[in-house]
């Protein structure tokens, strides 16, 4: 896996009261039809030929929450999470890349993995996430995510 400078967002719907902004997705300049939550792209990697591993959020000082959006060229959308929680704002930063996932820190004083799989496995919802981790009910992901604190020592 690897960090990308070559894939873009340009905002197609705005936040309002409901929604979150929209986006759709470019690659070298040129437009995807994949839309995906978000307005900032802080960081996006590729998974391998076909995936990508894109991080947004909405540009909201104070109040910023993280979207981690899993696509496809070929499909568009194949999962999305939310880390954080209620009320919890962080800010994006020392991601990095190695092998099959990505480290990056965000809240809580804890350096999040997230590790992508090749295939979707099972999954228990609301047991198999780190506490803060939001997503839809499925039985299945190809997104596992991990925490560690930071210590002391890289503060």
């Amino acid at each position: 896996m690897r960090q990308l400078s070559t894939l873009s967002l340009v905002e197609r719907s705005a936040q309002n009261r409901f929604s979150q902004t929209r986006s759709e997705v470019y690659f070298e300049g040129n437009p995807s039809d994949i839309v995906v939550q978000g307005k900032e792209l802080e960081a996006a990697f590729r998974v391998d030929d076909d995936r990508y591993l894109i991080f947004t959020t909405d540009d909201v000082l104070f109040e910023e929450s993280l979207i981690i959006t899993l696509i496809s060229r070929e499909s568009g959308i194949i999962e999305i999470a939310h880390p954080g929680g209620e009320y919890a704002s962080g800010i994006f930063e020392n991601a990095f890349s190695e092998d099959d996932s990505v480290h990056f820190q965000f809240i809580n004083k804890v350096i999040w993995t997230v590790k992508i799989s090749t295939a979707p496995h099972w999954r228990v919802p609301f047991l198999s996430d780190p506490r803060g981790v939001k997503r839809s009910c499925g039985l299945k992901t190809c997104m596992t995510f991990s925490t560690v604190p930071v210590s002391e020592s890289v503060k």
